[in-house]
């Protein structure tokens, strides 16, 4: 279940909001001008369908999405078991950083956190199938799948070279873990 969780950043253990409906979690990001949505495809295509498949079911709602931003290009990007390097490759998105331009994701399969540290407080972002996010240029951000990942997601973006990671050096995500629910076999 998508779920939208807010902290004081200097009081890990003081809830101040949690959230589990697509249109308060829109609502209460809104300010921030993140974008949340949720997308109800009349298809899901299966975990190991093709990229251009994938591509396919979502064409619509990706035309339309980057009309509306000016982005370019959407692929697909698969982080489970299999993906090489997995250890390594999650402690860089486990680290407080920025982008030079918006981070746009659709969970096609699984489920992710969006951690972003804004004015003083922390907005944890459990996005799952269905779900888009958009995080804007500059907003300090970290990502979590979860230490066994299962997902499938689109990316959208106008230029790759955008998703450099600006690592703030800041310790804030070693504080505030990101909160994922370890996905069962039910759920997929």
């Amino acid at each position: 279940m998508s779920r939208l969780t807010v902290y004081r950043d200097d009081a890990p253990g003081k809830l101040l909001l949690d959230l589990s409906t697509p249109g308060e979690i829109a609502e209460t990001l809104r300010p921030h001008n993140i974008r949340f949505e949720r997308w109800a495809a009349p298809v899901t295509p299966a975990k190991d369908a093709s990229t251009d498949d994938i591509l396919d079911a979502y064409r619509p709602y990706l035309n339309a999405l980057m009309g509306e931003t000016g982005a370019g290009s959407a692929d697909v990007v698969r982080i489970n078991a299999q993906t090489p390097n997995l250890p390594e490759l999650r402690q860089k998105f486990l680290s407080e950083h920025t982008h030079s331009e918006d981070e746009v994701r659709f969970f096609v399969h699984g489920q992710g956190a969006f951690v972003l540290h804004i004015k003083g407080r922390v907005y944890s972002v459990l996005c799952e199938q269905g779900d888009l996010i958009s995080v804007p240029t500059g907003i300090p951000h970290w990502f979590d799948a979860g230490t066994s990942p299962d997902v499938v997601a689109l990316r959208v973006f106008t230029d790759k070279t955008g998703w450099i990671a600006d690592y703030t050096g800041d310790d804030i995500a070693e504080r505030f873990p990101a909160e994922v629910v370890p996905t069962t076999a039910a759920q997929i």
